[in-house]
């Protein structure tokens, strides 16, 4: 290989081991993947293109076919910055770039036909400028500078020193126009722009790597709490006074009926069962297996106060609703209305009307004040829970209605979706 090719050796490396790597990295997403492979590609094919520019101007004298080629690369250039718009911002379509882009390419395209305009390449192979040979030049730094300006702009808004990479990037890409016009360029086949292009994408690949890798952890980070939301609302649904009555009562029943106690740890296993299943449920389920959950419950709590009474007029049930939005509700009914009760009564029921379902939670209890739903104290948390992932994950609503001493009742409607 003649040394003036052996530049190409480090460019191919670095074009070829950032494809290698934009393909296997698992942090970014795909259509930012599909855009750092297709300027890997437009990368590759501006080398490509230096080195047919440089051979046909040095070695073999084809002006038609060198002028082909050079038109390509002052068309591609501009074009390569703008694809890393779409890395920092792939929402917006960047029109007025576009047309910019648009309106280089054309004004090079012009050479294939006149040589008034950009260029041309004379009998002798020699390079010529016309009044517009340096639109690519004009074009691509208006377009850089933009660039710096919206690189800097995320850089105040993240307030991370990676955001400075792109503007590095910059820096380098504008440093290689200067040096291409004032230094020797004659002894490489490939320009002082080509090798801060291909270096600035590798720089930018390691940019977005980064910056996902921070929005892959904060998601986790997400997920994390939302984990933790679920285990404080599984754990608002087993109080421990709960648990450890329910165990005594299991206990006393060992000695007095052990058949009974047999059947009554059966239910307890599967409730908790159940509890830690929610913990792993993202998705809406069917009511009535939300509606079995609530019968386990209520069977228990009945072992152990028998003056109160669940009754179920539950008639539809082809339709989803979250886990753990029914036994809450009667699991608070009991807790702080109709124990107190001589003849305590809870009515659970679901109906069909126009537009979703209708699910129904009423008690004959003490009643209270509502508005104590959204105090800070964890009386109500199980209410506040059950609102709020009605309205976040199936788009219902949750409506209470309270008098003391007359009783609660709590209607949840859940839009039309038919059960899976």
């Amino acid at each position: 290989m003649k040394s003036e090719y052996i530049i190409l050796i480090p460019l191919l490396f670095q074009i070829v081991g950032l494809g290698i790597a934009v393909c296997v990295d698992p942090y970014i997403e795909k259509h930012h993947k599909k855009i750092m492979l297709f300027i890997v590609l437009l990368v590759l094919s501006l080398t490509v293109q230096n080195v047919s520019e440089y051979t046909l101007a040095r070695h073999i004298a084809m002006p038609y076919v060198r002028t082909i080629v050079a038109v390509y690369g002052y068309c591609v250039r501009p074009f390569i910055i703008l694809m890393f718009f779409y890395i920092l911002d792939s929402g917006k379509r960047h029109t007025v770039l576009w047309i910019l882009t648009g309106i280089n390419a054309v004004v090079y395209m012009t050479a294939l036909f006149t040589d008034k305009i950009s260029f041309y390449i004379n009998s002798n192979n020699h390079f010529v400028r016309g009044p517009l040979s340096f639109t690519c030049h004009y074009v691509s730094t208006a377009m850089l500078g933009f660039l710096a300006y919206m690189t800097l702009k995320d850089c105040i808004k993240t307030r991370k020193s990676e955001s400075l990479i792109p503007i590095l990037n910059v820096l380098i890409i504008v440093g290689s126009f200067v040096c291409d016009g004032v230094l020797e360029t004659d002894v490489v086949c490939v320009t002082y722009l080509t090798i801060a292009v291909v270096s600035s994408t590798v720089f930018y690949y390691i940019w977005l790597h980064m910056k996902f890798v921070r929005e892959h952890e904060k998601a986790l980070m997400a997920e994390q709490r939302i984990q933790i939301q679920r285990i404080q609302i599984m754990m608002s649904q087993i109080q421990p006074h709960f648990l450890y009555n329910t165990l005594s009562t299991i206990q006393a029943l060992c000695r007095t009926d052990p058949e009974k106690a047999s059947v009554v740890t059966e239910r307890f296993g599967k409730y908790l069962r159940q509890n830690l299943e929610s913990l792993s449920q993202t998705e809406l389920i069917p009511v009535s297996k939300e509606l079995e959950h609530t019968k386990i419950y209520s069977e228990i709590e009945n072992v152990r106060f028998d003056n109160i009474r669940v009754e179920y007029d539950t008639p539809e049930t082809d339709f989803m609703i979250p886990a753990l939005s029914i036994q809450p509700l009667v699991e608070n009914a009991i807790r702080h209305g109709v124990r107190i009760r001589k003849n305590g009564i809870v009515k659970v029921s679901t109906v069909k009307v126009p537009n979703g379902y209708e699910i129904t939670v009423e008690d004959n209890g003490k009643g209270f004040d509502t508005s104590s739903i959204e105090t800070a104290d964890n009386t109500h948390i199980g209410l506040r829970n059950v609102r709020e992932r009605i309205k976040k994950m199936c788009g219902g609503t949750f409506q209470i209605e309270s008098t003391e001493n007359v009783g609660t009742k709590i209607t949840l409607h859940i839009p039309n979706k038919k059960a899976k």
